[in-house]
């Protein structure tokens, strides 16, 4: 797992497996990473954030197929949007599962973002799960576009520190979000 990414990836799996928190950079902008069905690091995230848990997290999953093993009865609309979407898109769907506690919405509901990008693929299909996607900052505070925007404190509260794309200067903004209910009803949350 050499290459373009260095040992990032193998890094990041195996703080991912010990239940650890990476801070890595996404299809979006820099988040703060953990496996999603581990409820210990999902606090972890939490406390990183100082964040209310009732606001849920959002899930960065690979592929259509490993989300539809994580959300029930996806409408058929929302697997074709979370597919064909162009640009960073996290559908909000009305009920997770197998996940750990903390990740969906006290309602049930859960974010869930097919990323297309190359970095997180990779890292996704070596880790066989969903990876929590929260922004790299503490809960009120400005998301980080660029690694240099991070906080130290948000960097020593991680495990481990990705090194690919810290000093890229291309900006990335957060994405789009939108819930589809059961029936297929769309409502844009944010732009």
């Amino acid at each position: 797992m050499k290459g373009e990414y260095g040992d990032d990836i193998k890094n990041a799996l195996r703080v991912l497996r010990a239940g650890g928190i990476i801070l890595y950079p996404t299809d979006t902008i820099w988040g703060l990473g953990c496996d999603a069905s581990n409820a210990a690091a999902v606090r972890k995230i939490y406390g990183i954030k100082q964040r209310e848990e009732s606001k849920s997290l959002i899930i960065l999953v690979n592929s259509v197929s490993m989300l539809e093993r994580y959300v029930d009865n996806p409408p058929e609309v929302a697997l074709q949007m979370a597919e064909l979407s162009q640009k960073p898109l996290t559908i909000v769907y009305d009920r997770g599962r197998s996940l750990a506690e903390g990740v969906a919405s006290a309602d049930g509901s859960v974010g869930v973002r097919v990323c297309n990008d190359p970095f997180c693929d990779e890292l996704i299909t070596a880790f066989r799960k969903p990876i929590v996607s929260t922004s790299a900052n503490k809960s009120g505070t400005d998301a980080p576009a660029l690694f240099d925007e991070i906080s130290e404190e948000i960097i020593a509260a991680t495990d481990y520190v990705c090194l690919y794309r810290q000093y890229d200067r291309s900006r990335f903004s957060a994405s789009s979000v939108i819930r589809v209910s059961g029936n297929g009803a769309v409502k844009i949350l944010r732009e």
